[in-house]
């Protein structure tokens, strides 16, 4: 058979053979003589001279050009006359070694085998494929089971992400909302300031021109005088000379002029250091009485959802069900804690919080690496500096609770935190009056502000501190 497809197909072949190299074409290049050679053979030829192999016309070299319908028929030619492989059966496999069926499975290897692969595998565990072929498919059902399980983890966490992106846009609207407001009331505010400045502007323009005008009116009064006078001695000198001679002294006594000179008033006008001079900082010191500073501000991403947080992020209470925020890696859950909104890693630090009549409460500090997402006791053991009321008890949270000796219930509670000295301050800001000081020599990790306001409804707020201008 092999025979005959050979006779049958020798033309053809013999039409895609090189001349050169006897074998189909590859690559085929044709010269202006309308030859055909596989492009490495005429590389070759063109090494002893530039003529063609064939019949010896010479060319210049780069005529040659691809060929490539003779390609497109070397390329048709060589699949459809590609000897194929030669199975025992179409479908067994057979083993790339030995070219041999594979019938048996190595567990350790993982691997099919053919009967001559066993001594190879002599210490493994071989099994026939029937037997084989559960184990893997258990093995791969365990797999997908595993991966399914993932698969709704993935929805869920997709489904939390959808979430986490609905509660970015409220936190965007909501802080939109609130500079909005803010920028009008400090508008409102620079509206009156501009009023109050243009109306004492206005007002000292009109002080000032006024003042002018009056001097302007004696101005004019004198001058009418002085001329009437004028004009009385030009009339006396015209007269004979014995009149004018006889009347010379009382003329003269009438010609005395005892009324100052007119001139600018000293200070005449307006005061342009008053009205513009540094107008800026000078309505920005006038703001001071319609701006307020915090210390310390709420983070209400740390805030558990048991507490509300109002809107300027200063005070703190429970709320009455259970709020709605993603479960971020930052928030506590299920302890009722709150953190600062600024982390601190070195200097002197002071916010005084307002804690009034609220019957449980702990404030203090802590690391940044608090654990978050379970319980745990509050303690300087956990990386917590904290003192609280609890059941009427004042405590220092130490290892150790030791009881915090308080002469009167302190309404307002100031910390004061030096890091670079390590020390952890606690005061009854009333008072002014020390209650304890907890000492630990802070690393390079964040130190926060940490409240917890207890479940009740007295909200728990941040005191504002005093604003001084200075300059230098």
């Amino acid at each position: 058979m092999d025979e005959e497809m050979s006779e049958e197909t020798s033309p053809l072949q013999q039409d895609l053979t090189c001349p050169v190299c006897q074998g189909i074409f590859q690559d085929p290049h044709l010269l202006p003589c309308t030859h055909s050679f596989c492009k490495e053979c005429l590389q070759k030829s063109l090494q002893f001279n530039k003529k063609c192999p064939f019949c010896r016309k010479e060319f210049q070299e780069g005529q040659a050009i691809p060929n490539r319908a003779l390609k497109s028929a070397c390329e048709t030619f060589e699949q459809t006359n590609r000897p194929k492989p030669i199975h025992s059966r179409p479908s067994e496999e057979l083993c790339n070694l030995h070219m041999k069926p594979l019938e048996l499975y190595c567990e350790k290897d993982e691997e099919p085998l053919c009967v001559d692969c066993v001594s190879l595998h002599n210490t493994h565990r071989l099994l026939s494929l029937k037997d084989g072929a559960p184990i893997c498919k258990k093995e791969l059902n365990f797999k997908i089971q595993i991966f399914e399980k993932k698969v709704e983890s993935y929805k869920k966490m997709a489904h939390k992400f959808s979430n986490t992106v609905e509660y970015i846009k409220y936190q965007a609207g909501l802080a939109e909302k609130q500079i909005k407001a803010e920028f009008e009331r400090l508008h409102k505010v620079l509206v009156t300031e501009e009023a109050l400045r243009l109306k004492a502007l206005a007002t000292d323009e009109e002080e000032q021109i006024a003042k002018v005008q009056s001097q302007i009116e004696h101005t004019n009064k004198d001058i009418a005088t002085l001329n009437e006078l004028i004009d009385s001695m030009k009339k006396e000198i015209g007269n004979e000379d014995l009149a004018l001679l006889r009347n010379f002294q009382n003329l003269k006594r009438k010609a005395q002029w005892i009324s100052l000179e007119p001139s600018l008033r000293y200070d005449g006008l307006l005061d342009m250091g008053k009205h513009v001079g540094s107008l800026s900082f000078n309505i920005w010191k006038k703001l001071q009485s319609h701006v307020k500073y915090y210390p310390v501000v709420l983070n209400p991403n740390t805030a558990s959802p048991w507490l509300y947080l109002n809107a300027d992020l200063t005070g703190v209470k429970e709320s009455s069900e259970r709020l709605t925020a993603p479960d971020n890696p930052e928030r506590f859950d299920p302890c009722v804690f709150v953190l600062g909104a600024e982390g601190y890693t070195s200097g002197k630090h002071k916010w005084d919080i307002n804690v009034g009549d609220n019957p449980k409460w702990i404030v203090g500090v802590c690391k940044e690496s608090l654990v978050r997402k379970k319980k745990f006791t509050v303690s300087t053991n956990r990386g917590v500096w904290a003192i609280a009321l609890s059941k009427g008890v004042y405590s220092v949270l130490t290892a150790e609770r030791k009881e915090l000796p308080v002469q009167q219930r302190p309404e307002k509670i100031r910390i004061k935190l030096n890091i670079d000295k390590g020390e952890v301050s606690f005061w009854d800001a009333g008072a002014s009056k020390h209650l304890v000081t907890l000492t630990h020599k802070f690393d390079e990790e964040e130190i926060f502000p940490i409240f917890g306001p207890g479940l009740h409804s007295t909200p728990m707020t941040l005191a504002s501190a005093k604003i001084a201008v200075h300059t230098s």
